[in-house]
């Protein structure tokens, strides 16, 4: 195939930048756009040009994307030709390279290399090693803590003479970092080992400190091209610069729109300010989408506009205009769950199309479990992509064990999990040896424990064992008088796994304290259902454990081999497309993440990542927030995510009463939005009579956000109920409600009465719900308001 034949199917676009080979280029290549056809005709167009493979060095991210790219090269090139391209990740490309050079940083070529789980090991043996509190030094945040710094190119030597870093980890109450990256440093060293940051690192130093040898990379490599450059760090960037300083030989492709990637150290700059590194380069845009219709890509555009930082391009659709994006502003999170699954019913039942065609994304993996629930009730299969199902989540499973223990003492499994769990100082040298009695006396392990003495436990070990089974006892005493809620969180409170979820903020620790709050979100609901359906006046512990044993039953019955709905968090959606895609939580604090929300380089980042979500989606896009959503102990409000007015009303369509039903706006006296039917989602923020609070106050201190929520996560027991608008306090008789009004619930939406039985503390109501279908409801328990 000559040069001619192998451009001719490209566009206008991707030609002119498959072509100019002569210097620096960037290539800013919009979603959907072609980004790997244009890396893979590029190096196919540079082999029958005359260069030879082995002078080309391409870098990509993934394994799966080199391999890919390798492939597609193969069938232009042939492939004999392809094979000896130096292709792969950095790290898999750098670690090679590090073999052949291995002396000259003090390792042997057959150095290992350690993954993430290696490091924090190694990590957590030096911390106990110092007699350091695991509980300050967690070894996953200080083992992130080292490779931050060593993405910055910060080596053990360096921080330990940082004043930033010394003041930082003062303030964080950890002061020995620098004494843990340096030994961990000299661990690594002693095991001829690195980690996967260190592969990046080492080459770095090895280039930027031996001359000779930058030289003879330098010039082997002709020509380097880069994959994904808007998620490189400092260190990838650096090594880029240095292998291509004399030719300037170099081709880096991506998009700064689709940043998102801050929190693993990836620099934006680095794409924005690639024309101050090199000179004389030249700007190539890949504007055409092919994966989206017209007005997915033009709303997406109305959206990433207000960016001020970025590369301007105009991306553009030849597909068809398509519908427009569907606006649902849902009552609740139960509500919004409704919403969604009903949709996919009803296009795949329009469409003719698999489960597999449709993804559900989120801002964090906590805001699958209302979807999970919902998909399972109505029996539609699916997946999460990139993780693991909410209720298999360690930190889920932990309390669900402490549930389990207190609903039966006996529950050997449950009583394994969680009898060191926060740390009481009963190890796994105790736990064999009640095992070993449990078995040999043919009792449960809880009895073994009742007689711990007499089975030959010291006084200090029988006095622990006490302590631990009195807390449960105590919890199992209050099994029938408390609600699940009440009881469940006592349960997070006094075990002690409150606090320790809580001891740090980083995005893992983030993660599980998000999840904790779904749970009991989760449980509040239940309870919430149980009552005002009429199913038990008293829910406790033990009914929700069914509850999520039946669901768990549900899900080992799917079939892996059938198509399923696809949910995951939009940081894992990226480089993904469906035909239908739902973008769930558009609310304050939520998208935005109020960790992102202290600067408008994180706000910029999150509308990315909005950007990121709806630019998957092929013909279908719907988004949804709820007016009400069950988080730190209560139901709470929160305005629209502000992203939602930064996409242009020409683009939206709000459903049913969405415009005229749901303002903005909080009301100033009740802290839950106002419906002001005259309010119009499209119009001028000047032409509201009041400001949302993420206008009052543009920069919301994420520190104090944490902070409150650890005040806010589990209520004291006997903490005042709040005031809830919806909760009638006056009369629960027929003569509240009549046939034919229209209600507004709490959870379920909107809904007109059809019928009215029964008095006093046993009237009921039955609704008909626009998504939840019919309900009936026992008034005395119902939440809701006439309309």
């Amino acid at each position: 195939m000559n040069s001619e034949e192998l451009l001719s199917g490209l566009n206008e676009g991707q030609r002119a930048a498959v072509e100019y080979c002569d210097g620096a280029q960037l290539v800013i290549a919009g979603a959907g756009s072609g980004k790997t056809r244009v890396l893979t005709y590029k190096i196919a167009y540079l082999i029958e040009s005359g260069m030879e493979p082995w002078r080309i060095l391409a870098l990509t991210f993934t394994n799966k994307a080199a391999n890919e790219m390798k492939q597609r090269i193969g069938l232009l090139v042939g492939p004999e030709k392809a094979r000896y391209i130096n292709m792969g990740t950095f790290h898999s490309v750098f670690s090679r390279i590090l073999r052949l050079e291995a002396e000259k940083i003090e390792f042997n070529n057959n150095f290992t290399i350690y993954d993430q789980t290696d490091s924090r090991s190694l990590v957590k043996a030096i911390i106990k090693e110092m007699g350091l509190d695991d509980k300050k030094y967690k070894p996953a945040s200080v083992a992130d803590r080292i490779s931050r710094a060593k993405n910055n190119k910060v080596n053990a030597q360096a921080y330990a003479l940082d004043a930033r870093y010394k003041q930082r980890d003062n303030d964080n109450g950890t002061p020995m970092i620098a004494e843990i990256y340096s030994r961990y440093n000299q661990r690594c060293l002693q095991a001829n080992a690195m980690d996967f940051d260190d592969l990046l690192l080492n080459f770095y130093f090895l280039l930027s400190n031996d001359e000779e040898t930058r030289h003879k990379y330098s010039e082997r490599f002709e020509y380097v091209l880069v994959d994904e450059y808007q998620d490189t760090n400092t260190v990838q960037q650096d090594i880029v610069l240095l292998l291509t300083a004399e030719r300037q030989r170099v081709c880096v492709v991506g998009d700064d729109a689709q940043s998102i990637y801050s929190f693993r150290g990836a620099n934006i700059d680095n794409i924005l300010d690639f024309g101050k590194h090199f000179d004389n380069s030249k700007l190539f845009k890949l504007e055409q989408n092919y994966r989206s219709t017209q007005t997915i890509v033009q709303a997406a555009n109305s959206l990433i506009a207000h960016n001020k930082r970025q590369i301007p391009k105009e991306v553009f659709s030849k597909k068809e205009e398509g519908e427009k994006i569907l606006l649902k502003m849902a009552y609740s999170d139960q509500e919004e769950a409704l919403v969604v699954t009903n949709e996919i019913q009803r296009i795949k039942r329009r469409d003719k199309c698999e489960y597999s065609d449709f993804a559900i994304l989120y801002r964090t993996n906590a805001q699958s479990r209302s979807f999970e629930e919902q998909l399972r009730k109505q029996n539609i299969p699916y997946r999460i992509f990139g993780g693991m199902s909410f209720y298999q989540r360690k930190e889920i499973k932990d309390i669900l064990a402490y549930f389990r223990l207190v609903a039966n003492p006996n529950d050997e499994e449950a009583l394994k999990r969680v009898i060191n769990y926060p740390t009481r100082g009963i190890g796994a040298t105790t736990l064999a040896k009640i095992v070993d009695a449990a078995n040999n006396n043919r009792q449960s392990l809880w009895n073994v424990m009742r007689k711990a003495e007499d089975k030959g436990f010291t006084k200090a070990t029988a006095a622990k064992l006490k302590a631990f089974q009195a807390l449960v006892d105590s919890w199992t005493e209050r099994l029938l008088t408390e609600d699940a809620y009440t009881l469940g969180s006592s349960i997070i409170r006094e075990s002690g796994i409150q606090k320790d979820i809580y001891a740090k903020s980083s995005p893992e620790d983030v993660a599980r304290q998000e999840n904790v709050e779904e749970l009991l979100a989760a449980i509040k609901g239940f309870v919430e259902s149980q009552h005002e359906e009429g199913m038990s006046n008293h829910v406790n512990l033990v009914d929700f454990l069914q509850e999520v044993s039946l669901m768990s039953d549900i899900e080992s019955d799917n079939d892996d081999n059938q198509p399923k709905v696809s949910l995951m968090t939009i940081h894992s959606a990226k480089g993904l497309e469906f035909p239908v895609v739902f973008v769930v939580g558009l609310e304050e604090n939520i998208f935005p993440s109020p960790m992102s929300a202290d600067s408008i380089r994180g706000i910029e980042e999150e509308r990315r990542l909005l950007y990121v979500a709806i630019t998957r989606a092929e013909r279908h896009l719907m988004l949804t927030c709820a007016e009400n959503r069950f988080r730190y102990g209560r139901m709470e409000s929160d305005q629209p995510s502000r992203f939602i007015r930064d996409i242009s009303s020409n683009f939206l369509k709000i459903e049913g009463r969405g415009a005229a039903t749901f303002g903005m706006l909080e009301t100033s006296s009740a802290r839950t939005r106002s419906f002001n039917k005259n309010s119009h989602f499209g119009h001028n923020p000047s032409q509201m009579p009041n400001k949302p609070r993420w206008e009052q106050n543009p920069n919301p201190v994420a520190s104090q956000f944490m902070a409150d929520r650890k005040l806010r996560l589990v209520p004291p027991r006997k903490e005042e109920p709040a005031v809830n608008p919806f909760v009638n306090k006056v009369d629960f008789g027929p003569s509240l409600l009549h046939p034919g009004q229209t209600i507004e619930h709490q959870r379920f939406g909107i809904g007109k009465v059809l019928a009215v039985e029964g008095r006093g503390e046993n009237a009921k109501a039955t609704v008909e719900f626009q998504n939840a279908g019919t309900k009936q409801l026992l008034l005395k328990f119902a939440k809701y308001k006439v309309l």
